[in-house]
């Protein structure tokens, strides 16, 4: 199998997985709550199945971690190589509210290192993906578009973007101290796309994340052009974001930025 038709057969499943997520946005469901007070859906779990069972068919020889995965899958991984990273439905929150800003997405792992990243927002049938030195496309009913970062010399104002459910007093006072800029709240791996496409240019993210809502994002942006680094509490800026690495699977705080170098000058934090 050629890594394009790969690629396009992950945006399938993810796609598979969307209308059935929609399937459900657009009627009544229950919400539970699993250990972690997070709330969980009849949506995340049948697109976990979708997901699941499609991947496993494709590539049986590559295991498959998601946020739905049970506890003795997400301690196995720690002796996986390559191995399919997803989050059936990232930004649940948003799905409760019945906003539009949740995604589905699928990243392959390997080496600590994602190398394919596929995302798809199922309320707009928006697709973004890309595979590692092949760049980064967004597709919108028929038009493809290949995506770039905003260059810094176009720049006026930094373009800030943040989580809807978790801005957090730390953020706050990080956004005070960058360069002049312009705040928007947004749900999601919807976050990263809107750096890739050009429309943002910063997201720190001093709160809990886990891996499997960053992995296909960082694929995507760093395609286009932008990284994905550590960061912490004072703007400092750290090492790339891996995965598998630790042994929980929450990750470090981060940044995601349109340059990949010098970022705390890009964000005005010398």
């Amino acid at each position: 199998m050629t890594e394009r038709t790969l690629l396009d057969s992950v945006i399938d499943i993810a796609k598979q997985a969307g209308n059935a997520i929609m399937a459900i946005h657009d009627r009544d469901f229950e919400v539970e709550e699993k250990e972690d007070h997070s709330p969980l859906t009849e949506a995340d779990l049948a697109a976990h199945g979708i997901i699941r069972e499609a991947l496993a068919q494709l590539t049986p020889q590559w295991p498959i971690l998601s946020e739905e995965s049970p506890a003795e899958e997400i301690e196995q991984r720690k002796q996986w190589s390559t191995y399919w990273l997803v989050d059936p439905l990232d930004g649940t929150k948003e799905f409760i509210r019945r906003s539009k800003e949740f995604t589905v997405n699928i990243a392959l792992i390997r080496d600590h290192e994602p190398v394919m990243g596929v995302i798809l927002a199922p309320a707009s049938g928006i697709c973004w993906y890309g595979s590692a030195g092949q760049g980064a496309f967004m597709v919108e009913g028929q038009e493809v578009q290949q995506l770039r970062c905003r260059p810094a010399s176009q720049q006026d104002q930094l373009r800030v973007v943040g989580s809807r459910s978790h801005k957090g007093a730390s953020t706050e006072a990080l956004v005070e101290r960058l360069r002049e800029s312009e705040w928007q709240g947004i749900g999601s791996s919807l976050k990263f796309c809107l750096i890739a496409e050009g429309r943002a240019d910063f997201y720190p993210r001093l709160g809990p994340t886990s891996e499997w809502d960053t992995a296909a994002a960082q694929l995507v942006l760093e395609e286009a052009g932008g990284s994905v680094r550590e960061l912490n509490e004072d703007g400092e800026i750290g090492a790339r974001l891996l995965y598998n690495t630790r042994d929980s699977l929450l990750n470090p705080f981060f940044a995601a930025a349109a340059v990949s170098d010098d970022i705390q000058g890009f964000i005005g934090l010398e």
